[in-house]
Formats: structure tokens, sequence, C-alpha cells
């Protein structure tokens, strides 16, 4: 099982009894089918629905776990409208419209469980009326629309290089005054390019890079193992190409990793930092990698990048060249449809989509 996932299984483990006993059984049932990882969301989305409840006055219970069936079974559609209008305008919670839709989702997944699969000692169901039967969710964005908030904020062509060489050399100029940021920078500047070249020249998600080991890594064939969203065999990692321009970065780290990171020898993780007040180097954050391509990004003049945009500029560039069921595995989407993003984000993107078919 990769960290992410054992972490969260923990904190699934620790959350699980302060529910109501009928919610433990949904998540039980649900465990062979869905990761802990998003089982632990459910969690999170169902103690937000059930405090919100008793904060309303539609629960009398003292505490989340005190809440039953009743309370849930005489809820009116007026009450879950509430509920959404609740989401959208809480402050600082990042409930944007595909965060408020994956929480009404969890919840309509619950009521279909409790009213017609989950059955009481009598052979009837335990919610005897389903008000999430009623809710429509609409799907909040589509490729197209996505592409549309995307279009100009990405890398574009050379400008990948271009970004690649500044984090690998130019960056140190930008900050020639400063002692501190020179020393963390020199101590850093060739694992910070390697992370940087592996997700331009791959499309990995940040969960994936993180989870990465050493032993992970096949530079012959340009293969790294990785564990992908959405797939729930934790024994199983899927193999993920890398372009020729990223063997040579990690050539290059693989060969200062121990010496410069100085690792206990049983730590396995590929890209390692030290943390303050310690000698020894560890599995780096998912936070530490988001932070460090944001420092890059706006020293090199576009705030905007993240993480995913390196991810969605590779796939940009990607699928240039080839199709979208390639681009699909390469970044392992479960749908074509999220992949159509790429065929969206220009016209360019487009006419050389097609042109490069007609001639297949």
């Amino acid at each position: 099982m990769n960290i992410i996932k054992i972490k969260d299984r923990q904190e699934l483990d620790k959350r699980i009894p302060t529910m109501p006993w009928f919610i433990e059984q949904f998540i039980n049932y649900k465990l062979p089918d869905l990761s802990p990882s998003s089982l632990l969301e459910y969690v999170r989305d169902y103690e937000i629905f059930l405090g919100w409840l008793i904060a309303e006055g539609l629960s009398t219970a003292a505490s989340i776990k005190e809440v039953t069936l009743l309370d849930l079974e005489t809820l009116h559609m007026e009450s879950i409208s509430n509920f959404r209008m609740f989401l959208a305008t809480r402050k600082g919670q990042g409930n944007g419209k595909t965060t408020i839709n994956r929480k009404l989702s969890a919840l309509r997944s619950l009521f279909r469980y409790l009213s017609q699969i989950a059955e009481d000692e009598n052979f009837y169901p335990l919610l005897k009326r389903n008000v999430m039967a009623k809710v429509e969710i609409k799907r909040a964005s589509k490729p197209k629309d996505i592409a549309a908030k995307l279009e100009g904020k990405l890398l574009q062509e050379e400008e990948i290089t271009e970004f690649i060489y500044y984090v690998r050399e130019a960056y140190e100029h930008d900050i020639a005054t400063n002692k501190q940021a020179l020393y963390a920078y020199e101590l850093n500047k060739i694992r910070d390019a390697c992370l940087v070249t592996l997700i331009l020249n791959s499309g990995l998600r940040v969960s994936e890079v993180y989870n990465m080991n050493v032993d992970d890594i096949d530079l012959k064939k340009k293969l790294v193992y990785v564990y992908r969203k959405g797939n729930n065999d934790e024994s199983f990692k899927t193999p993920v190409y890398f372009r020729n321009e990223a063997v040579e970065m990690l050539t290059e780290y693989l060969a200062i990793r121990s010496t410069r990171y100085k690792p206990a020898k049983k730590e396995k993780a590929l890209f390692l930092a030290i943390a303050n007040g310690k000698k020894e180097g560890e599995r780096i954050t998912k936070r530490a990698i988001q932070e460090l391509v944001v420092k890059y990004a706006k020293r090199f003049g576009k705030p905007y990048l993240s993480v995913h945009k390196l991810r969605h500029s590779f796939a940009t560039d990607y699928y240039l060249q080839n199709d979208l069921y390639k681009t699909q595995e390469q970044l392992g989407h479960a749908s074509p449809e999220t992949t159509q993003i790429y065929a969206h984000l220009t016209d360019k993107t487009m006419s050389e989509a097609i042109d490069k078919r007609a001639e297949s």
C-alpha cells in the first residue's frame, strides 16, 4: 500500500468510531471497492453534513455520533438546498462547484445504500425515505470549460525547456543577494530540477511523485512504476514512461541523493528533504513539492503555475504528438472524456491532432 493510503487508512480508522453506526456500516460496505483516501473524504463530508444538521436544529443529537436515521428520513428538499447554500458560502474552504457536487454525491451514495441496499432484521430498508434521490447534481465543468480556464496558464513548447533550465541554473541569479536562499538552492537545485523535469516529461501527479521509491525507476526502459489514482489493488504499480529529457536529470540526482541527503538505510523514497533540526534526509512531503514549484514559477514570471499545471503542460505537448487514447493511458485517466481537455486547449492542438490521425 502506498504511503498516502497507509496514512489515510490510519486516519479513517480513527474517525469511524465518531460516526453514527449506519455510516460505519456503509464505510465497511465500501471498503473493498474504494481506497482509504476516498473513504476518508466521504467521512469528512459526512462530518460537515451531520454537524450542520445539529447546528440548524434538524437533529437533537448531542454529537454527530448520535444523529439518527429518523433525522435523515425526515429531511425536506429545502434542507438540502440550504445545506448546498451553506457550503457555497463557507469562507476559506475552497468550496467551488466541483467540491460541492462531490459532497452532495457522497451524501447521495450514503442515502442510496441506506434506502436500497442495507436492511434491518425484518428485511426492510434502513431508510424508508430518500430525499437525496430528488437532488440533481449537475456536472460542474465540461472539458471545454476546463480548457478555457487553463488557456494561457500552461508552459508552451520551448517554455518547458526554459523553465527546467531556470530551475537548474538561472534561479541562482535572481536570489544572488539572499545568502539563506542561495544555501538552500545549492543544496536542493539538482533535486528540484529533477522533480520538475520528471513531471514535465511524464505527466505524473504530485501524489505519484511523492510515493516514488528509488527502486521504482528503470532508467534503461525509461519507466517509473507508480500507484495510480483509482487503482484499488494495493500491491500493483503501473509502469509510466518518461521522455529521454528526464534520464539525464534522474541520473544526476541519483548520483548525489545519498551523499547530499544522507538518508537512513531503510529510507526508500526517491525524493528526499532534510527537515529543520535533522541530519538525515526523509521523504519530501507533497506540500513541499507543491511549494517548490510555486517558488520557481513566481520568479520565472508564471505565478499561476502549479504541479498540476506542469502535468497539464506535459499533457498538451504530448497530445500534439499522439492521440487521445495514448494520452489517456499516459496520464492514467479513467475516462477519455477527461483527456478531451487537451483537445480543446487551442485550435492548434485540435488541428494538429486531427491531421495526425488522418495520416495514420
